[in-house]
């Protein structure tokens, strides 16, 4: 009779314990705290904006890069190469306005009379590194919010978790019951801030490093083409 009434007993209370089977992301953000409910809102926004600037960027490296190789290698087969700085080109191709840097200050150094050769040649390298830079620089802007997302969003979700777990705590001590059944939702819905804060940051860090790459590799063909412009420029000068 005894044993009968432990076994009831026990099954009773694990009819009781038995929760839900699997994750539900729903279920928790409802459930949880308006704060973490905030936070989770937060991180959500900054992980859609986060894959919006991983597309966009994407397909703006592959587009500058296919028309920076075309203008360039159409730039060294054509002898006309004041016709290749159009207002168009040099809006649409950083290439352009690296070269057209270059051909605006050897104009303005040969405009009067012979030049002063060493002077001219560094006014030019000057232009076209000082377009260089900035043609990288306003590139690797778009990646700002990559950075900050990738070292500040780990740290919002585990304040979305550690309000959760508090919460729990007054739990505890409002029911007077520590046992699972207590404890356990607050605590997923906690961690759930976390996991949260976990999914936007791991691609945005995994993104800004490989972006970060590909501006650098970017900017150093910039660079490799100006360096021959300043060389055919500078021939140029020796005629001058």
């Amino acid at each position: 009779m005894l044993i009968d009434l432990l076994s009831a007993g026990l099954a009773e209370a694990g009819a009781t314990s038995l929760g839900p089977t699997r994750l539900d992301p729903i279920e928790l953000f409802l459930a949880a705290d308006i704060v973490v409910q905030a936070v989770m809102i937060g991180l959500i926004l900054a992980s859609i904006w986060t894959w919006a600037i991983i597309v966009s960027f994407m397909l703006r490296i592959g587009k500058l890069n296919s028309a920076s190789r075309g203008y360039e290698a159409e730039f060294w087969d054509t002898r006309d190469r004041e016709a290749m700085l159009t207002k168009q080109r040099r809006a649409t191709v950083p290439s352009a306005r690296v070269a057209g840097a270059g051909l605006d200050e050897w104009r303005r150094s040969t405009k009067s009379g012979a030049p002063d050769r060493p002077a001219a040649r560094e006014r030019i390298g000057a232009a076209m590194e000082s377009q260089v830079a900035e043609e990288a620089d306003e590139l690797a802007g778009k990646l700002n919010f990559l950075a900050t997302t990738g070292s500040v969003a780990p740290f919002v979700g585990l304040f979305g978790t550690v309000w959760g777990i508090m919460n729990s705590f007054f739990q505890i001590g409002a029911q007077q019951s520590a046992s699972l059944a207590v404890v356990a939702p607050g605590i997923a819905e906690a961690l759930f801030a976390t996991a949260i804060g976990l999914f936007a940051a791991i691609p945005a860090v995994i993104a800004y490093n490989r972006f970060s790459n590909a501006v650098n590799q970017y900017e150093a063909k910039l660079h490799r083409f100006a360096d021959k412009v300043h060389a055919g420029l500078s021939r140029e000068l020796d005629r001058a």
